[in-house]
């Protein structure tokens, strides 16, 4: 029987720069809230953030899906936690569901696709077996 896996919570500071005359974060906001989630769970994971795997690691993971559905607004009012899960990993892709919530009260719920790519050349690769040994543990395992 395996270990159940630890959410990945991430928490951000909404701010009043984050909104719009509505009083509520930017639409445009909240991918850069799951990104900065998501880049978070890498350096936990694996030891290092998106700049130095691209500069140091010469890998790549640039995004080609992302799909968000809004449930609350977000606002300066609270804390926003993000939980980062990974859904799937494929031959050269990897894929992360991201939920955000403020004062217990879901506000979006997402999933976001990138690829591994050789950084200086953007050639699709596999994922690297150093990467892999650090974050297959974390895949979550889903019934659909």
């Amino acid at each position: 029987m395996s270990k159940p896996i630890e959410p990945f919570l991430h928490t951000i500071r909404v701010t009043w720069a984050d909104c719009d005359p509505a009083l509520i974060a930017y639409t445009g906001r909240i991918p850069y809230f799951a990104l900065e989630a998501i880049e978070a769970w890498w350096e936990k994971q694996t030891g290092y953030n998106w700049f130095e795997l691209n500069l140091d690691r010469n890998i790549g993971t640039p995004f080609v899906h992302m799909s968000i559905d809004f449930s609350s607004p977000v606002t300066p009012r609270h804390k926003l936690i993000c939980e980062v899960s990974l859904l799937k990993i494929g031959n050269s892709s990897i894929r992360f569901g991201v939920s955000g919530k403020q004062n217990g009260v879901m506000c979006f719920e997402g999933e976001f696709v990138s690829v591994f790519v050789v950084a200086k050349t953007m050639k699709l690769q596999r994922p690297p077996a150093e990467i892999m040994d650090k974050i297959t543990s974390q895949l979550v395992e889903r019934d659909d």
